[in-house]
């Protein structure tokens, strides 16, 4: 039998009692087995494929051995490495899901049964794979999260983190802006140096980088679950902002103070309504060109 069939039933486990006879006699028997060993070893994503395929090369190249007799063994080797980086990645990526802009929310449910709602403009990710072992949700923007009981759960943002065993809450994160409401269970929220446990109704909520006192939570769910924005003593910016995230527009707000105190809402399902419910009560007019809305005063 050839060489190279030799090589290729080993490759395959094939070899009956003769041919493994006549494979031990073949003069790169030594190396063959010095490489089998290696892959033996293989374990993702130590393994250095580069520096392997080195050694491989070094060693056909000592044994003085034919190098197209070799191309194939060498394609198998990345084959097989790339068939382990594969599968190794499969199961170590986060799933991740967000919205866009003017989309209503999008609910998830995630491997223990939790859900989760997501607001315009906003993202989570997590490893379902290791959900078990870890329940933790990366989140950027706004949701509302119904949490099983069990383990502790986590959801992570960029200004702080959110500790629970089983409760109903919403996170919202946005640019200097980080806000917690418990409506049922118990929340730990871990906020920079300051910690604090929330109980159904409390809010914990940072604006700027100012701790901003607000009065106990009445709605049993949050308002943009019904698809309207509610305020209560908020920066009128901050309104401007969330319109634009619910409405994919524009809005210029150049000759206006963006700072004074804004209490109302808007609802999301009609934009000239909404624009009168947020600029009638500070006696504002606008004018709309394409996809962006100037505000001016009366």
């Amino acid at each position: 039998m050839k060489r190279d069939e030799l090589i290729q039933k080993w490759l395959n486990h094939e070899l009956n009692a003769e041919e493994l006879e006549a494979f031990k006699n073949l003069e790169d028997y030594d190396a063959l087995m010095n490489m089998n060993s290696h892959l033996q070893a293989f374990k993702a994503p130590e393994y250095d494929s580069h520096s392997e395929l080195d050694n491989v090369l070094k060693q056909i190249k000592t044994k003085k051995t034919k190098p197209q007799n070799w191309v194939r063994t060498a394609l198998r080797i990345a084959a097989v490495v790339v068939v382990c980086f594969s599968v190794y990645y499969s199961i170590t990526l986060d799933t991740t899901f967000s919205t866009l802009a003017s989309n209503k929310e999008t609910n998830i449910e995630l491997p223990d049964a939790s859900t989760v709602s997501l607001n315009a403009l906003s993202a989570i990710s997590f490893n379902k794979h290791n959900w078990n072992k870890k329940r933790k949700v990366e989140l950027k923007g706004e949701a509302f999260f119904k949490v099983a009981k069990g383990s502790t759960f986590e959801v992570v943002t960029k200004h702080g983190t959110i500790t629970v065993l089983g409760t109903q809450f919403n996170v919202k994160h946005r640019d200097n802006y980080f806000e917690v409401i418990c409506y049922e269970g118990k929340v730990g929220v871990n906020f920079q140096e300051h910690q604090t446990t929330l109980l159904a109704g409390d809010s914990f909520l940072f604006i700027d980088g100012k701790l901003i006192a607000k009065e106990k939570e009445k709605l049993a769910t949050p308002s943009w679950l019904n698809n309207e924005s509610q305020f209560m003593s908020m920066p009128y910016k901050l309104v401007l902002d969330e319109f634009e995230r619910q409405f994919g527009v524009q809005i210029n707000s150049s000759n206006i103070d963006t700072s004074q105190l804004f209490t109302g809402g808007f609802s999301h399902s009609n934009m000239e309504l909404a624009l009168k419910a947020i600029t009638l009560p500070l006696h504002l007019s606008y004018n709309k060109t394409n996809s962006t809305i100037t505000l001016k005063r009366d």
